[in-house]
């Protein structure tokens, strides 16, 4: 597998984390079984596409950035779908996020 591919798997599988997270909160707990189901699906898929990234690219920028994206990502959706608050300090922390995982992509 090439670096470019590994890149795209990382940035599949930290897309599918969010999904994964979504789920588990539509699922509450695991009252709602079609949600728990995904949620399962979603987790064994973004795993799966981790440790195929982990195959080509290096274990600690990969994790970090693969962490970055579902932190940004779950606050994204936080504030889009579940009306929680978007204030400036939690934009702008989202924000020394993203650049720390420019400044990993870049290095």
């Amino acid at each position: 597998m090439s670096a470019t591919l590994g890149w795209l798997c990382l940035v599949a599988s930290g897309l599918t984390d969010v999904a994964w997270a979504i789920a588990m909160k539509k699922a509450a707990g695991s009252a709602h079984h079609g949600w728990t189901f995904a949620s399962l699906v979603l987790l064994a898929l973004f795993v799966l596409l981790l440790t195929k990234a982990l195959q080509v690219l290096p274990l600690g920028t990969a994790y970090a950035v693969w962490t970055g994206i579902g932190a940004i990502g779950t606050v994204g959706a936080g504030i889009i779908l579940f009306g929680e608050p978007a204030t400036a300090a939690r934009l702008c922390f989202i924000g020394l996020v993203l650049a720390g995982i420019v400044g990993l992509k870049l290095t």
